[in-house]
């Protein structure tokens, strides 16, 4: 992931045209653009937001996604057409930090209601996301670099927060707020929808709690740092393949590390997810010994998800990590 913004020119975001006006009514709930319908209209900038948008909202709200199915959230682009689609959106639903370009096409928008799933909950720093999550390396960090930095350390905040059922239930409740305020006349059947979220979002909580309360091993291998707020909820330790590309391979020094700790804390099995190349995973299991298997960070919802939704996705995840980690 790119959590260091990148500079995004002028140039890229009115070149991106096979992502204009088309995408966005494809991927709508009733195949409307924002600002086109009679219902509160929603622009979500990738999957976890637009589920939001959908559940919380119900039949009231008309959602279109920025990012298409399938397409790496991370290094989106946007075009002059989806940019300006958002301006005649009556709310926009999005992360901070996660798409430098929706930042700045926000930051640049006269949308009213604008909410940041990350103002709805606390980011925590996880160490290693940012060197793990830079594809563009050093000439791509700008001036807004520093504001994605804790305070005294060299690291950004992980953005992954929908991974952790009760962030995003903490999320949840925010975006169910912006909406009663925004659109008074559904305020309660925002709340009851809102309400009903929270009990599948408490549900998978208590499943992953007793999952995973008693494994043979704690440790479990990811090539992308997504899961650290997963991990400190439910006692765990993510090992991602750091200072890696997603498309590069493991220097041989990290390989040996990685082997001496599936030795050491019985890892069997390495995760790599369904949007990026599966190489570094396979060629890390193959001269380490060790065995597969998807860990979906949920970044978008494909004919490969393990699942048709967010719900579905995560109890997928809570088998492969029971799986892999010799639950009992």
């Amino acid at each position: 992931m790119n959590v260091r913004r990148r500079r995004i020119s002028g140039i890229a975001v009115t070149a991106a045209t096979a992502l204009g006006l088309g995408t966005l009514s494809a991927c709508s709930s009733d195949s409307s653009a924002a600002g086109n319908t009679d219902k509160f209209d929603v622009v979500a900038s990738f999957y976890p937001m637009e589920y939001l948008a959908e559940q919380i909202g119900g039949d009231h709200v008309n959602v279109t996604t920025l990012t298409e199915p399938g397409q790496e959230p991370h290094d989106l682009e946007l075009s002059a057409k989806q940019t300006a689609q958002m301006g005649e959106a009556d709310a926009v639903l999005y992360l901070k930090s996660l798409q430098p370009a929706v930042d700045e096409a926000i930051a640049q928008s006269d949308v009213k209601t604008k909410i940041d799933a990350a103002s709805l909950t606390k980011l925590e720093d996880h160490g290693n996301v940012e060197h793990d999550h830079d594809h563009g390396g050093e000439e791509h960090a700008d001036e807004h670099a520093e504001e994605e930095h804790s305070e005294g350390g060299e690291h950004a905040l992980d953005p992954h927060v929908w991974l952790d059922p009760v962030k995003y239930a903490e999320i949840a409740q925010g975006v169910a707020d912006s909406f009663e305020k925004a659109d008074p006349d559904h305020a309660d059947d925002y709340r009851k929808n809102a309400e009903a979220l929270a009990k599948k979002l408490s549900g998978l909580d208590t499943a992953y709690k007793e999952g995973l309360a008693k494994t043979d091993s704690k440790v479990f291998f990811t090539n992308h740092a997504a899961f650290g707020y997963l991990a400190e909820r439910y006692g765990l330790t993510q090992e991602a393949i750091n200072g890696l590309d997603p498309e590069s391979e493991p220097s041989p020094a990290r390989i040996k590390e990685l082997q001496e700790e599936a030795k050491a804390d019985g890892v069997t099995t390495v995760f790599y997810e369904t949007l990026v190349s599966d190489k570094t995973a396979k060629t890390l299991a193959k001269d380490a010994g060790l065995k597969t298997d998807v860990l979906d960070p949920l970044e978008g919802i494909t004919d490969k998800s393990k699942g048709e939704d967010y719900v579905g996705v995560m109890e997928a995840n809570l088998k492969a990590l029971e799986t892999a980690l010799g639950a009992k």
